[in-house]
């Protein structure tokens, strides 16, 4: 039995998927050579390729840049106030929104840099904050 189901998995888990991983194997070295990633630990790979998952939010807060806005705005007050009371899913989804990814690159949150500026409308309230992603810009209305 033992030896069945060592079989068995090693089928379904190695030899099944040998062809088309080999396949996937093949396509990405030709754009992304081996020797190039030899330099960096497995840890750093990842981080690179995904980008990091855990933040200091309040290194986020430090780096951003006001337009039309200055950090003692009550504008500006509310929006931290209210931004580090959601969970922690949620200010990653705020990130998705502002930035189109909800993971930072590799360089991490000390060089991510982002943009709250005042839209300028005639009629604030009648205005929803919206993002650039390009440009990582939160328009936000007074």
């Amino acid at each position: 039995r033992k030896e069945y189901v060592d079989l068995y998995v090693n089928y379904k888990f190695n030899k099944s998927v040998q062809k088309p991983f080999e396949d996937f194997m093949q396509g990405f070295l030709r754009g992304c050579p081996a020797r190039n990633w030899k330099m960096f630990f497995p840890e750093e790979l990842q981080i690179l390729l995904q980008g990091h998952t855990t933040f200091d939010w309040h290194l986020l807060e430090k780096n951003v840049i006001y337009g039309q806005y200055t950090k003692l705005d009550q504008t500006i007050r509310n929006f931290w106030t209210v931004f580090y009371k959601l969970p922690e899913e949620k200010k990653k989804m705020f990130l998705a929104f502002l930035s189109g990814s909800d993971r930072i690159s590799g360089y991490g949150l000390e060089c991510f840099r982002f943009w709250i500026a005042d839209p300028q409308v005639e009629n604030p309230d009648e205005s929803l904050p919206h993002a650039n992603t390009c440009h990582l810009i939160l328009f936000l209305p007074r």
